[in-house]
């Protein structure tokens, strides 16, 4: 639906030019859950803004069915923004700021008063239509937002950031929520954030954003589990990252000699070649077991409880700290305390070899 090629945002010029965006190009498909996940300053929202039309980028195109975004004004693009702040007005009711944008474009209103019943139950405030917004609450507020933003049914919607005010429990319930509205209205979403669970939670398909490029796209799994580089492999979740020897490589399966002197086979990029390479574990896909059984040996520095699970820190041999996670269950007791003597084990073909 959308085909974002080799686009380019500077701004300055000389020593002082900085590339917001650098020779970036995405397709985002119809019907698709999309999201630009980065830290702070990475150009996910200057890109979010290209689309939207309120950033021209410096060079580079924007289609959009294979007509040319660049050329239309914002209000010309089939396009709506959900903003960080929700940007509604705080004196009209929910029904008023849902009516707004379809009363701007002219509609008969008997069709206006069919559209915004319709969003109000899609979102679940029908009950609070007769409210001013500054009386009902942020998830509330979020969920008008949404609504107005989806009444005039446009192709795509934007949304940056938009649960980032809300509180940790409201914000994963709104997760839930708005892969819901993203999959009963059929719109594609296209959705900013840097944080990494509810890309994980809520996207068809991730865009990794570093320093103004894209660094790798794919499903979560494909994300979380085979990180093309460091950068992805650190940002999404926990890693651990360990010196290693790549000694052979067949197809996508290397094996690799631990700091140990142990061997282990692990997921290879393509083109990887034999030397020394970084090695990536999960802490989840790792255990403890005595140091003649594992892998790695080391001592129990620290153990954090999490409630769902606990966090074990292995300082193994050559001072470097690897960190298991396990599950907490009732009658599970780990047989190690803090001080032991200790080890790591992990599963063959769990590790990814990372390019850095």
């Amino acid at each position: 639906m959308i085909d974002i090629a080799r686009v380019t945002k500077a701004y300055g010029a000389g020593k002082s030019r900085f590339l917001a965006l650098d020779d970036v190009s995405v397709k985002v498909q119809e019907n698709e859950f999309f999201t630009l996940l980065g830290p702070s300053g990475c150009g996910k929202t200057t890109l979010l803004r290209v689309i939207a039309g309120f950033v021209d980028p410096t060079s580079g195109s924007v289609t959009m069915d294979g007509a040319d975004l660049l050329k239309l004004p914002p209000h010309k693009r089939p396009i709506n923004t959900v903003f960080q702040n929700y940007a509604l007005f705080p004196h009209l009711t929910v029904r008023q700021n849902i009516s707004f944008g379809l009363e701007m474009l002219g509609l008969p209103k008997a069709e206006i008063a069919r559209s915004v019943d319709e969003m109000m139950d899609l979102v679940k405030m029908t009950a609070m239509a007769d409210r001013q917004t500054a009386q009902i609450s942020g998830g509330q507020q979020q969920r008008v937002a949404l609504a107005r933003a989806l009444a005039p049914k446009p192709k795509v919607l934007l949304l940056d950031e938009p649960l980032s005010a809300l509180d940790f429990k409201l914000r994963k319930d709104m997760q839930i929520e708005l892969k819901r509205l993203q999959t009963e209205t059929g719109i594609t979403f296209v959705f900013v954030t840097h944080d990494q669970e509810e890309a994980l939670t809520m996207s068809d398909r991730i865009a990794v954003m570093h320093a103004g490029s894209i660094r790798q796209i794919g499903g979560p799994h494909e994300i979380y589990d085979q990180p093309a580089e460091r950068f992805v492999a650190d940002f999404i979740g926990d890693t651990n990252f360990l010196h290693a020897e790549l000694v052979d490589v067949a197809g996508d399966v290397a094996t690799v000699r631990l700091p140990s002197g142990k061997t282990v086979s692990a997921r290879a990029p393509q083109g990887a070649v034999n030397g020394k390479v970084t090695l990536a574990i999960r802490p989840e896909h790792a255990s403890l077991s005595t140091p003649d059984e594992a892998l790695l040996p080391g001592v129990l520095s620290n153990v954090v409880y999490f409630g769902t699970d606990t966090h074990f820190h292995v300082t193994l041999a050559d001072g470097d700290t690897f960190v298991v996670r396990a599950q907490n269950q009732p009658g599970r007791e780990t047989a190690f305390a803090r001080g032991d003597r200790t080890g790591i084990s992990f599963p063959a073909g769990v590790g990814q070899v990372l390019r850095d």
